[in-house]
C-alpha cells in the first residue's frame, strides 16, 4: 500500500516533516516495529518429546509459548535423575532413567505435563472489512492451562548374566568329584521372564588341567591346555548353583575352571542376552589341586657287606598318580624316611607288607626330594652279620605344615624286599694247632681246626632265587715243602707253591682233627717248612676266608735226617684292639735241642705314634718268665692300655745263666698291635658257652665297645630251638637275665642258667638306654651265640697220635684247641662242639667218633704239662 505512489512507504511520508527530524522519526519507527514483534500477543503452546539413547537412559524435551513457562511433569516407567517420576519442569531438556518392570522383555516410557496459562494470549481481535474498515472485537474463551503428553516406541529389553565361582574343596582325592559353587550376579537389566516363567541360561564349565602348579591368571586359556572335562549348569536367574560334579579327579595336579555362557548357543532366546560371557582363566579361587602321591623305589648300594660298613641305600623318587606338584616354580620337597632294619635270624626276609615284630631298626636316616630322581639315603652302620633290609616311607605328620595338603597320604614301602636288603655276611674264625711242630720224614702230621663264626644253620639255606645256597664246604692245603720259614709270610702267592695234600671240611662251627685216620693223613716225605692254609669261598651269607701263611700255628718242620735244627723264635701279636681291651703276642719255639733251664719274656711299648717309627726303650708290660722245655707255642699272657697308638712285642728267650738265646727285633712285622680308639658307635659282640652237659650251667658273655650312653642296660635272654628254622619269640623263651648297668665299654657276663632239656638254644642280647629305647638287639640264631645242651659228655678218644705241640703262656699252657677259645674271647669268637661235629661226621665223615672228644686232647697236654 506503501508503494502505490512510487515510493516506499516511511520515504513518502517521512518527507512531509521537516529535514532535520527526519532520521529521528525513522529510528524512533524501527524501536516500535521491534517491541511490536516481541510484545505482540500470540497464544500459548506447549509440546513433549522422548528420545532414548539406549534401553534405559534418554531425555525428555519441554517446548512451550512463551519459553518462561513452568509446570508438573511425570513419566510412567521411568524416573528422573534424582529417582523421582513427577518434577517440575520449564523449557529444556531432562535427562531421564527407564525404569521397566523386572522380567519384562520390553515396555514403553510415557510423559504427560500441565501447565497454568490464564492471562496469556490475546484478549481482542482485529478484524478487517472488505472495505478496508477495521473492527475491534473481544476475544471468546481465551485459555487458562496448558497439557501435553508423549509416549516411547516399544524398546525391546535384553540382559547380561555374569558368573563368579568358588571351588567346593580346594583338595579333592583322587577319584572324587570335582565341584564347583557359581554365584550368578545380572550386571546389565533384570532377567527376562515370558509368559510368567524365566527364560533358561545355559552355562558351560570347562575344566582345564592337570598342570603341575597353579596356573598364571589371564583373560583366555593357553593355546593346548588340556581339558578333562566340561559341565553344563541351566541359570533361571541371580542366585546360586552348584555344578553337577560329574567330573572325576584321575591324577594330581592342578586343575582350573573357566565358565562361559554364549549368546549365539541360546536360539530365539539370544535376543535377550546382551552379549556371551567368560570369567576369567587360573583363578585362584577357580582352581582345585588333587594332591600327589609320593613314592620310592629303593636299592641297597650294597648287596653284600661286612660288619662294620657303611650302609647306604639309593632311592628312585617319583609320584605314582601322576605330576609332582610345584609351588612358586620349585618341586613340592618331600621328606622320606628310610630305616635299616636288622632282620631278626640269619635267614633273609620274606617280602611282606608290615614289618617283622622282631626286626630291630639300626638307624632312620632321612632324605629330602626335590622332585623325582634318584636319592642317595645318608649311612647307617652295620654293627654285626647278618641281613639287613630298608623300610622307606612318606610320613604326612613329618613334612612341614605348608606341604601336607599336597600329600594324597602317607606311604610306606614293604618290608624285605631284596634289592632293598643287605647280606652283612659273617666273618669266619679259624683258629688252630699242628699237633708237633718236628715231623720226621715219612711221619704224620696232625692239625686240630675250631671254626666259628658260621651261622648256626650254615649249609642247610638252598637259596630262593636272588639269594645264593650255602657253600659247605671248607678247604685246608698242606702246602710245602719250603726252603725256609723266612718264605711264609702274609704275602706269598700260594698260585704255584707246591702242595703236599689238600682236605675239605664242611663249612660248619665245630673242632675237626685232620690227619688222624687213614682217609686224611698227612705224610711229608721231603725236609722243609710246610703250612696248613685254610680257606672258604664266601657265600652270600658269609664272608670269604683264607687263614695266611704266616700263621705261626699253622706250620710244622720236616728236619733233614740227622740234621739238628737250631733253636729260634718265631711270633705273632694281636694285629689290633681298642682302647681297653685286651691283647697278646704268641711265641713259636723252634729248635731240636732246647736247653735246660731256658725261659721266654715278653715285652710290649708304648703305645706310640705310628710316625716315628717303632719304639722299644722302656716297656709298659714284662710277662712272667715262661719255663720252655720243648719246642711249641707260649704266650704272653694279655694286656690293655688306655691311650692309642703302637704296642710293639719284644720277645726274648734266655739259657737258665739269663744269656739271651734267641730275641726279636723292635717293629718286626707280625710283633704290632695296633691300639684304635673305641668306636663312636655302640658295638655288641658276644659269645655264648658252646655246649654244657645236661645239668650244667651255661652263660653269655658280651663285649661292648663304642660310646655307651648314660643309663644304658643290657639283658640277655635264650630261647630253645624246636626246628630248623631260627625262632625267638615269646614262646620259645626259656631264661631272661638280670639287668646289667653298662658303665662303659667293656665285657659283660649274663647270669648262669641251667637249661632244663637237652637240645640247642639261642641267645640274644639287648641293649637299652635309659628310656628303654633299643640301641642294639642281638640277632636269633647269630654264630657264637648258640648253647647245645648234651645228654651225656662225650667219651674220650685213643687217637694214639704223638704228643702234641705245646701250648703256654702266662703261668699256664693248654692245647691250642682249647686256649684258643680264650683267644677268641679277645677277638670275638667262640668254638662250638658236639652238634656241629655230629653234622659233619653224618654228613662226610671227616670227624670220627673216637675224635669227637676235645677233652681228651685236653688230657694228652694235661699229660704232657705234668711232665
Amino acid at each position: 500500500m506503501y508503494n502505490s505512489h512510487g515510493m516506499s512507504g516511511d520515504d513518502y511520508y517521512v518527507a512531509r516533516a521537516p529535514a532535520s527530524e527526519r532520521g529521528t522519526i525513522l529510528a524512533n519507527l524501527s524501536t516500535m516495529r521491534q517491541e511490536a514483534a516481541v510484545n505482540a500477543v500470540t497464544d500459548p503452546s506447549l509440546s513433549l518429546a522422548l528420545d532414548m539413547t539406549d534401553q534405559y537412559n534418554g531425555t525428555l524435551t519441554v517446548t512451550a509459548h512463551p519459553a518462561s513457562l513452568t509446570g508438573s511433569a511425570s513419566l510412567t516407567n521411568a524416573v528422573f535423575t534424582d529417582g523421582a517420576s513427577t518434577r517440575n519442569l520449564a523449557v529444556g531438556t531432562h535427562p531421564i532413567i527407564g525404569t521397566p518392570a523386572d522380567g519384562m522383555p520390553s515396555y514403553k516410557i510415557g510423559a504427560s505435563m500441565n501447565i497454568a496459562a490464564a492471562g496469556y494470549g490475546a484478549a481482542l481481535d482485529l478484524y478487517a472489512t472488505p472495505g478496508q474498515q477495521r473492527l475491534i472485537a473481544a476475544v471468546a474463551g481465551s485459555s487458562t492451562g496448558l497439557s501435553a503428553s508423549v509416549e516411547s516406541p516399544m524398546i525391546d529389553l535384553d540382559f547380561q548374566p555374569e558368573i563368579t565361582t568358588q571351588v567346593a574343596s580346594r583338595y579333592v582325592t583322587e577319584g572324587d568329584a570335582f565341584v564347583d559353587w557359581l554365584t550368578v550376579t545380572v550386571s546389565k537389566g533384570t532377567w527376562i521372564h515370558l509368559d510368567g516363567k524365566p527364560i533358561e541360561v545355559t552355562a558351560t564349565g570347562a575344566l582345564y588341567g592337570p598342570f603341575d602348579e597353579q596356573p598364571t591368571e589371564a583373560d583366555t586359556p593357553p593355546a593346548g591346555a588340556p581339558v578333562v572335562g566340561t559341565e553344563t549348569v541351566t541359570l533361571t536367574g541371580a542366585g546360586s548353583y552348584t555344578s553337577p560334579g560329574t567330573i572325576t579327579a584321575p591324577e594330581s595336579g592342578f586343575y582350573t575352571w573357566v565358565w562361559a555362557i554364549d549368546k549365539d548357543a541360546h536360539g530365539e532366546h539370544a535376543k535377550y542376552l546382551t552379549d556371551s560371557f567368560t570369567d576369567r582363566y587360573g583363578q585362584v579361587a577357580e582352581t582345585a589341586v588333587v594332591p600327589f602321591q609320593p613314592v620310592a623305589v629303593s636299592e641297597a648300594d650294597q648287596r653284600l657287606a661286612v660288619p662294620g660298613d657303611a650302609l647306604i641305600d639309593n632311592i628312585t623318587v617319583s609320584s605314582s598318580n601322576g605330576v609332582w606338584l610345584k609351588k612358586a616354580g620349585a618341586p613340592i620337597p618331600v621328606v622320606f624316611e628310610g630305616t635299616a632294619y636288622q632282620v631278626p635270624g640269619t635267614l633273609p626276609p620274606a617280602q611282606n607288607a608290615s614289618i617283622d615284630s622282631n626286626a630291630v631298626p639300626l638307624g632312620t636316616v632321612t632324605i629330602t626330594a626335590d622332585g623325582p630322581g634318584i636319592y642317595t639315603s645318608p649311612p647307617v652302620i652295620a654293627p654285626t652279620g647278618g641281613f639287613v633290609t630298608w623300610v622307606w616311607e612318606v610320613k604326612k605328620s613329618s613334612q612341614p605344615e605348608w606341604v601336607r595338603d599336597y600329600l594324597a597320604a602317607g606311604w610306606t614301602d614293604e618290608y624285605g624286599i631284596s634289592v632293598e636288603t643287605t647280606s652283612v655276611r659273617w666273618p669266619v674264625t679259624v683258629t688252630s694247632l699242628v699237633r708237633e711242630y718236628n715231623v720226621h720224614p715219612g711221619g704224620r702230621a696232625f692239625d686240630v681246626i675250631t671254626v666259628t663264626g658260621f651261622p648256626a644253620n650254615h649249609g642247610d639255606f638252598t637259596g630262593d632265587g636272588y639269594w645264593g645256597a650255602d657253600v659247605d664246604e671248607l678247604h685246608h692245603t698242606v702246602y710245602g715243602p719250603f726252603a725256609s720259614d723266612a718264605e711264609l709270610t702274609d704275602d706269598l702267592d700260594l698260585t704255584g707253591a707246591p702242595v703236599l695234600t689238600a682236605l675239605t671240611t664242611p663249612a660248619r662251627n665245630g673242632v675237626y682233627k685232620l690227619g688222624y685216620t687213614d682217609e686224611d693223613k698227612i705224610v711229608p716225605t721231603e725236609p722243609g717248612f710246610y703250612v696248613f692254609v685254610t680257606t672258604f669261598t664266601g657265600d652270600d651269607r658269609v664272608q670269604p676266608y683264607a687263614s695266611s701263611p704266616a700263621d705261626v700255628l699253622e706250620r710244622f718242620y720236616v728236619p733233614p735226617t740227622n740234621t739238628e735244627v737250631p733253636v729260634s723264635v718265631v711270633t705273632q701279636a694281636t694285629p689290633e684292639a681298642f682302647v681297653g681291651e685286651p691283647f697278646s703276642d704268641t711265641a713259636l719255639v723252634q729248635g731240636t735241642k732246647i736247653p735246660d733251664g731256658s725261659y721266654l719274656v715278653f715285652r710290649a711299648y708304648g703305645p706310640h705314634p705310628a710316625d716315628p717309627g717303632a719304639v722299644c726303650e722302656s716297656p709298659f708290660y714284662e710277662s712272667e718268665e715262661i719255663p720252655i722245655t720243648q719246642a711249641g707255642v707260649y704266650r704272653s699272657g694279655t694286656t690293655t692300655v688306655t691311650e692309642p697308638g703302637n704296642v710293639y712285642w719284644v720277645e726274648s728267650l734266655y739259657n737258665a745263666d739269663g744269656e739271651i738265646i734267641a730275641e726279636g727285633v723292635c717293629g718286626a712285622p707280625g710283633e704290632t698291635t695296633v691300639v684304635k680308639e673305641q668306636p663312636e658307635e655302640l658295638i655288641v659282640k658276644t659269645n655264648a658257652v658252646a655246649t654244657v652237659q645236661l645239668g650244667d650251667p651255661a652263660h653269655d658273655v658280651s663285649t661292648v665297645t663304642g660310646t655307651v650312653p648314660d643309663g644304658a642296660r643290657l639283658i640277655f635272654e635264650a630261647y630253645r630251638q624246636d626246628s630248623d628254622t631260627a625262632t625267638c619269640t615269646s614262646e620259645d623263651l626259656v631264661f631272661t637275665s638280670t639287668t646289667i648297668d653298662l658303665d662303659g665299654p667293656g665285657e659283660y657276663r649274663s647270669d648262669e642258667v641251667i637249661f632244663e632239656t637237652v637240645g640247642i638254644y639261642y641267645w640274644v642280647e639287648t641293649v637299652t638306654d635309659e628310656d628303654g629305647t633299643i640301641l642294639h638287639r642281638g640277632v636269633c640264631g647269630a654264630p657264637d651265640e648258640t648253647t647245645t645242651v648234651t645228654d651225656t659228655p662225650d667219651e674220650p678218644g685213643t687217637p694214639g697220635t704223638p704228643g702234641e705241640l705245646a701250648h703256654t703262656g702266662g703261668g699256664d699252657w693248654w692245647p691250642l684247641g682249647l686256649a684258643g677259645g680264650l683267644i677268641a674271647a679277645v677277638t670275638g669268637g667262640v668254638l662250638l662242639f658236639g652238634r656241629r661235629l655230629a653234622i659233619a661226621r653224618d654228613r662226610a665223615g671227616y670227624v670220627r667218633e673216637e675224635d669227637e672228644a676235645f677233652e681228651e686232647f685236653k688230657a694228652q697236654f694235661e699229660g704232657a704239662k705234668e711232665d
